[in-house]
């Protein structure tokens, strides 16, 4: 229950940091291409291409991460590039007003891709919790199918117990374990009560 709740309350802090960031930082790179040359839609449209590719970076990062698969290179340089370009578009837009209205212009980019990116890690972290918390292993799609005319065993999954008692001998926390498998603490530490 607590962990849901600060789960919610977390998400909904960054997208209204998010949100805020974003009006203003497209403000600024608006403004930025308008006065060099740009005007009508295309000066409309060039600060969604720079938020757009942060976007379409995290999202593929994110599709990754939920099928356990190595993170491709052109995501992370994009991403990368991405941040670099709407960090330096509101540096640019407030270097007019020296130093100290750069980094003014810049902060509502940075707190833009910071808060995206927790809420990114807010949403990886719902997933390990929710993927398989007994067994710790998630499907593959590139797993073979048995073959029907062989006999093969299928492996015992650990019981709940197990699974507790060797995250703790692991050396996690009892807090960890209770977040991640998302349950009551106290729970948990009465299964490792029991083992001892």
């Amino acid at each position: 229950m607590i962990d849901r709740l600060i789960r919610t309350t977390t998400a909904l802090a960054v997208m209204a940091v998010a949100v805020i960031a974003a009006v203003i930082s497209y403000r600024h790179a608006y403004e930025l291409v308008m006065t060099h040359g740009e005007v009508g839609a295309t000066a409309r449209l060039v600060p969604l291409t720079v938020d757009g590719l942060i976007w379409a970076a995290s999202m593929v990062m994110l599709d990754a991460n939920r099928r356990h698969q190595p993170v491709p290179t052109l995501a992370k340089w994009s991403l990368g590039v991405g941040i670099v370009a709407t960090v330096g578009a509101n540096l640019a837009h407030g270097m007019g007003h020296g130093a100290v209205g750069a980094l003014v212009s810049a902060w509502p980019a940075v707190a833009l891709v910071g808060s995206y990116e927790l809420l990114m890690a807010l949403i990886r972290a719902e997933h390990r919790v929710g993927v398989a918390p007994v067994s710790g292993v998630a499907d593959s799609p590139d797993t073979p199918a048995a073959q029907p005319d062989v006999p093969t065993a299928a492996p015992e999954a650990p019981t709940l117990e197990q699974v507790v008692r060797r995250r703790h001998e692991a050396g996690d926390s009892q807090r960890a374990i209770s977040r991640d498998l998302n349950m009551d603490r106290r729970k948990i530490k009465r299964i490792i009560e029991q083992a001892a």
